[in-house]
């Protein structure tokens, strides 16, 4: 998120209202966010000169912590989970120190003149330009182990698997769910490749539209934002309709004709409860809960394996989606006929399950923030594709075996499908504290953007840091909260709102987006001509040999198939936002219409 790392949270805790944990809002560390120096654009090529050196520096500081680690064994691995990272900070220190110092000697050595800038700095903000490099440098200690299971416990959510087997068969869906895992690597990738290239402890990328700021300026940020705030605040509303839904079914006990507490009433709760704990200011030691999240999750899919010798949950499935017990259990290599798919008949059943697949491999928007908190950002492709097949192997294991025993009868979330009480409400309170973290972690950082964004920028409200900034962040959580709450209740019908979450913007996030971000960097990036362009750091000027068509043609035609396939991703990841959306307000429609759905309504939908 712009402006705000989540693996800050995960890793030493920090204020989620502040700008940037590491910036402490110093106007430097604003002028880096906004891509000026001293009343002046940085450049492309400006941003990339900086970040190869900051990988150098990364590099010998990554060597140097190895080396003082020594060899791992396990009681070096169970005493490193409870250090606060400053060996990393001491050796990230030395190697900034190391290489700066290399760079002016090699300088001297030239003959090249060395900016005299740093007794400006000092006067004016306490400290130096190297010293505040240093300072950012030291506060990335995280290694690509944490980061595994932050992305984990960030995109990990198995529960859908077996309803979108059941809208697809086995075939489409087996197809689909592995497509869509290779691709979200790939997305993953070119992430961590921008990534690489344009973050420096200069000017350090700090979220998502960190990217699309340096790569087609101001305005494409305020859109990336938006939208990355829109996300949040629907997952919020998915999140409170989930949790709304299985704290109705604890509430009704053992009786299935007992209606419980009022739907809207559960939903309240699960809403008050995050009234209380966004209003926590520093989350310390995340990175035990985010660890904690993965085996819970795994803990859960065990549970709802274990239920299946009970059958499905045929009145849950009844009060969803309208389908009557009593017929034998069936599933289907292909595309179920009409009547035994819940999610519609034909094309919008399997665009339907499509969309659930989709949001199941929702996850790129927080890797800009993970990366800015890496030790040593380069070994992100290695956090990424363990992620990735651990991720994947769930989803087929698990999507694949409930929908074997349960067929159309499969339950989205499947949790919430199970049909003996006891081991539902087990499956319910694990779920219910999982998805809380994850509630409060998305509500302050999606208020955040929102307050930097439209309140902060455009209404001049103040600084989140301030005192004044800390009573409008009280005030604002419970607004947040109950807008989230509304969108849940007004439109009560779970998997639907997934899909359209996932169709509009996680797809967007996961799969547009990056596409986007590569077809731009790469034709930027191979634009440049080594030998005859070069980026001056004394006059902070790059001395191009051309511009306009002629440049963006050179840049586009040195990769030309890797660079059309990236524009066919784009279009492709358009369409299948487009037929998503479609397919889910299709699908609301006629819920509605059939009486299943009904807003704001003490009858539960399930």
């Amino acid at each position: 998120m712009a402006g705000l790392p989540p693996a800050n949270l995960a890793l030493e805790g920090g204020d989620p209202r502040k700008l940037s944990f590491q910036a402490e809002n110093t106007t430097a560390a604003v002028a880096a966010r906004d891509g000026t120096a001293k009343g002046r654009a940085v450049s492309f090529e400006e941003y990339m000169y900086y970040a190869e050196i900051t990988r150098a520096e990364e590099k010998e500081a990554n060597a140097r912590f190895i080396a003082a680690r020594g060899p791992r064994t396990w009681k070096t691995l169970i005493k490193g989970r409870f250090s606060k990272g400053r060996l990393a900070k001491d050796t990230g220190a030395e190697a900034v120190g190391s290489i700066t110092t290399a760079g002016v000697e090699k300088s001297s050595q030239r003959g090249d003149p060395i900016q005299a800038t740093e007794s400006a700095d000092t006067a004016r903000y306490g400290y130096t330009e190297a010293q505040r490099e240093t300072a950012g440098r030291a506060l990335r200690t995280a290694s690509w182990g944490t980061i595994f299971y932050l992305i984990t416990t960030d995109i990990l959510g198995p529960v859908g698997a077996p309803w979108s087997f059941a809208q697809l068969g086995y075939g489409p869906g087996i197809a689909l769910y592995t497509v869509f895992s290779v691709m979200s690597y790939y997305s993953g990738w070119i992430l961590w490749k921008v990534f690489c290239g344009l973050d420096s402890n200069k000017y350090p990328v700090r979220g998502y539209g960190d990217f699309f700021f340096r790569m087609f300026g101001q305005g494409a940020r305020h859109f990336v934002n938006v939208a990355q705030a829109l996300q949040l605040l629907l997952t919020v509303s998915v999140l409170i309709l989930s949790n709304g839904q299985s704290i109705s079914q604890i509430s009704r006990g053992n009786s299935a004709d007992s209606m419980g507490i009022c739907f809207v009433a559960c939903m309240l709760i699960f809403m008050a409860a995050g009234f209380v704990l966004g209003q926590i200011r520093t989350l310390q030691r995340l990175g035990w809960l985010t660890n904690l999240s993965v085996w819970l999750n795994v803990a859960l899919v065990l549970l709802c394996m274990v239920s299946v010798m009970y059958g499905p949950n045929y009145a849950a499935i009844e009060a969803s989606f309208g389908l009557a017990p009593g017929m034998p259990i069936q599933k289907f290599a292909g595309t179920p006929p009409p009547g035994l798919a819940t999610g519609g008949e034909g094309f919008i059943a399997s665009i339907n399950g499509l969309n659930v697949a989709v949001y199941a491999y929702g996850g790129a928007l927080l890797f800009a923030a993970l990366m800015a908190e890496m030790r040593h950002p380069m070994d992100f492709w290695k956090s990424l594709l363990i992620a990735e097949v651990f991720i994947y192997g769930v989803y087929m294991f698990f999507g694949l075996f409930m929908y074997s025993y349960q067929g159309q009868y499969s339950y989205n979330p499947s949790v919430q499908g199970i049909a003996v009480y006891s081991v539902q409400t087990a499956g319910n309170i694990l779920s219910l504290v999982s998805n809380l973290i994850a509630a409060v972690l998305y509500s302050n950082i999606g208020l955040k953007v929102v307050y930097v964004e439209v309140f902060h920028e455009l209404l001049k409200f103040p600084d989140l840091t301030t005192r004044m900034g800390k009573i409008w962040w009280a005030v604002l959580i419970p607004v947040y909260w109950a807008v989230a709450f509304i969108v849940g209740a007004v439109v009560p019908q779970f998997s639907y709102v997934v899909g359209l979450v996932g169709a509009l913007f996680i797809l967007s996030f996961t799969y547009t987006f990056p596409a986007w971000l590569a077809v731009g960097y790469w034709i930027k990036k191979d634009a440049m001509i080594e030998g005859m362009e070069r980026f001056d750091p004394t006059t902070n000027t790059y001395n191009y040999v051309d511009q306009g068509w002629k440049r963006w043609r050179r840049g586009f035609m040195k990769k030309p198939f890797f660079n059309s396939f990236n524009v066919f991703y784009f279009l492709g990841a358009l369409v299948t936002c487009a037929l998503g959306c479609y397919s889910s307000i299709e699908s609301l429609r006629q819920a509605f219409e059939s009486e299943i759905a009904t807003s704001l309504s003490c009858t539960p939908p399930l």
